[in-house]
């Protein structure tokens, strides 16, 4: 299953779309437009839209969550997430999510009376595929999710410590990035 993030804003609300198999490959783009998001002065929110989504990967969960927490120092208050599926509900909820984003469905977005959400552009997918910035990337996402809770912690452990003595040793990243 190919995987895409669509992007767009609206009065300084910006909507990130994932679809189908979200993965590491299209972190370095989400990155790139997260970053311009939360320096644009007219940011006030982020809404992460998961309807569509079939996996997401847990570099694709550790960038959520690095993006949550910078949007909670920015503005005091976590951003929206949007998700029907009890299964990414339930990945979500072992990861700690609920800590960093307002989790809730469709139907209780919509109670809100919120603004429609825009439709936005699609990301490109593998804008940065220079192997040791993805292992950085993966690096970085990673000891974001292990931040969250103890479990993480213990869960990425051994694959962080891999990945950091890799990058020490001066070992060309694998493919399997």
């Amino acid at each position: 299953m190919h995987g895409s993030i669509c992007a767009g804003d609206f009065q300084g609300t910006h909507v990130l779309r994932f679809l189908g198999d979200v993965r590491v490959t299209l972190c370095g783009a989400l990155d790139t437009y997260c970053e311009r998001m939360i320096k644009d002065p007219d940011f006030h929110a982020v809404v992460i839209d998961l309807e569509q989504t079939e996996n997401l990967d847990s570099t694709a969960l550790g960038c959520l969550a690095r993006l949550s927490i910078r949007v909670k120092k920015l503005n005091q208050r976590v951003p929206t997430l949007i998700c029907n599926s009890s299964n990414l509900k339930r990945i979500l909820s072992s990861m700690g999510f609920h800590d960093v984003f307002m989790i809730v469905d469709r139907a209780a977005y919509d109670a809100l009376s919120l603004p429609a959400l825009p439709e936005g552009i699609e990301l490109p997918a593998g804008t940065d595929l220079a192997m040791e910035s993805t292992r950085a990337r993966v690096i970085a996402a990673h000891k974001q999710l292990m931040a969250l809770n103890a479990t993480n912690a213990e869960t990425f452990k051994d694959l962080v410590e891999a990945l950091e003595q890799e990058q020490r040793d001066g070992i060309p990243p694998s493919d399997a990035l």
